[in-house]
């Protein structure tokens, strides 16, 4: 697949470098910018052109991406409320990929077109694992034709994509199905815990959900990385614990109850506050155990 002019990709943490890595992978003409450049190496061995200087990434390419943590750091690589912003944006489509509050996008969403600029979201669902195999599931939104022309460039990093409507359709989309996603693992987590604290045989525990109709790509990953101590990250906790407090807010902000989010995001700070930030968010069943009233059979059956 060829596109042209090049397209930039700016952001490669975490998400961002294994989906920097299939676009160019896929033969895609890429720019990419981070403010670290320890991602570079990998990039530029599969085709990209690493830059050093992010304003000759905006003059090189008509549609740039975004994988960034939060909305200051988006303000930051377009220089928005800055003189530079107009000339960032004008002329060219953003594509916003990360996780921000929906308000937040539908006013960068106006500054953009205001500035002769096209927008659209693009969340993902899916952690670094499906990043990797290019199996993310987008959702879309803004201007239909701008939407249309995105969506040939994202079939390199997801398997599927779905319209939202405008904006914030996407992003108000994405929160609800991470409202499932942290929820589910935190399910599985206290179920896990209270398996353990009564030294059940973990293997048949994990077999019998395996077996039944709650099984899952989720609880499968999750599962064994509860049943092997692997805290290694692939949904790490800050980022799960940003996404919780993004849908609590916006329920609040629309008045909408989220009682089992509201737990959630005690139970996620709790695990960050415990030095656990950086890594997976099976993790907070260790927030889940310091809770224990000590009276239960005790010990973890391994």
């Amino acid at each position: 697949m060829v596109v042209s002019p090049p397209i930039g990709f700016i952001g490669l943490g975490t998400m961002g470098e294994p989906m920097a890595l299939n676009l160019a992978t896929a033969g895609i003409p890429l720019r990419v910018w981070s403010r670290s450049t320890t991602k570079y190496p990998r990039l530029v061995a599969a085709g990209a052109t690493a830059m050093k200087d992010i304003r000759d990434l905006y003059h090189q390419c008509g549609t740039i991406i975004l994988m960034l943590t939060d909305g200051g750091a988006i303000d930051a690589v377009l220089a928005r409320n800055e003189p530079e912003f107009p000339k960032r944006v004008a002329a060219r489509t953003i594509v916003n990929m990360s996780t921000v509050p929906p308000e937040y996008s539908l006013s960068l969403a106006t500054d953009i077109q205001a500035s002769g600029g096209r927008y659209v979201e693009a969340p993902v669902s899916g952690s670094r694992q499906p990043a990797q195999a290019g199996r993310l599931v987008a959702m879309l939104a803004g201007r239909e034709e701008d939407v249309e022309a995105v969506r040939p460039l994202l079939a390199a990093m997801c398997h599927e994509s779905f319209d939202c409507g405008p904006v914030p359709g996407a992003l108000r989309m994405k929160l609800a199905i991470n409202t499932f996603l942290i929820t589910l693992v935190t399910g599985l987590a206290e179920a896990t815990h209270f398996a353990q604290r009564h030294r059940l045989d973990m293997a048949c525990f994990a077999a019998i959900l395996d077996a039944g109709p709650m099984a899952s790509d989720v609880s499968r990953s999750k599962m064994t990385k509860l049943l092997q101590h692997n805290f290694e990250r692939q949904a790490g906790i800050t980022d799960v614990l940003k996404n919780n407090r993004l849908v609590v807010e916006s329920a609040r902000a629309a008045g909408i109850a989220s009682p089992l989010m509201d737990i959630c995001l005690a139970l996620y700070a709790n695990t960050e506050a415990m030095g656990l930030g950086e890594t997976d968010m099976v993790s907070v069943i260790k927030a889940i155990g310091i809770r224990d009233t000590g009276s239960g059979p005790g010990g973890i059956h391994r």
